[in-house]
């Protein structure tokens, strides 16, 4: 039961890391956007932006990263019994890859994009990226024989 409970903290904490700098990234560059056009954006402006998007994204982005982590990290596990020396990249991959699978289903599907930078190929990446840092905290949270191989 303790590795379980290891397991399931390992988890939360892998997505609410994704979920704070995906979304602080998201915010960050929508408000770089606006100083491009020529809008005075304050440093209070940026920060009381940040506070209301990680608030307010908690009931739309924050479950949506959830269940793609949720997949995401088994199906890495199931590769590292068999690939055991492709572990220690393989749950970053994971969340990186989760998030991009995540804006691509949603975008093919439905016609929307979760995040307004995501549109952008630096935006995209950037978002896998913060997914990535995800996988590898749930790789190195320190636990012992949770992780297989």
């Amino acid at each position: 039961m303790n590795d379980m409970l290891r397991a399931l903290a390992a988890y939360v904490a892998a997505v609410l890391v994704t979920y704070t700098l995906a979304t602080i990234a998201a915010t960050q560059h929508v408000m770089a956007r606006l100083v491009d056009m020529g809008v005075d954006v304050s440093l209070a402006d940026r920060l009381g932006t940040t506070l209301h998007d990680l608030a307010g994204m908690t009931t739309s982005y924050l479950p949506i990263l959830a269940v793609g982590l949720a997949i995401a990290f088994p199906v890495a596990a199931g590769v590292a019994r068999f690939a055991p020396r492709w572990r220690t990249i393989g749950y970053p991959l994971a969340g990186g890859l989760a998030v991009l699978v995540i804006h691509f289903t949603l975008s093919q599907l439905f016609n929307i994009t979760p995040v307004a930078a995501a549109r952008t190929t630096l935006g995209l990446t950037v978002q896998a990226l913060c997914g990535a840092l995800g996988g590898w905290l749930f790789f190195v949270w320190p636990r012992r024989q949770l992780v297989p191989g």
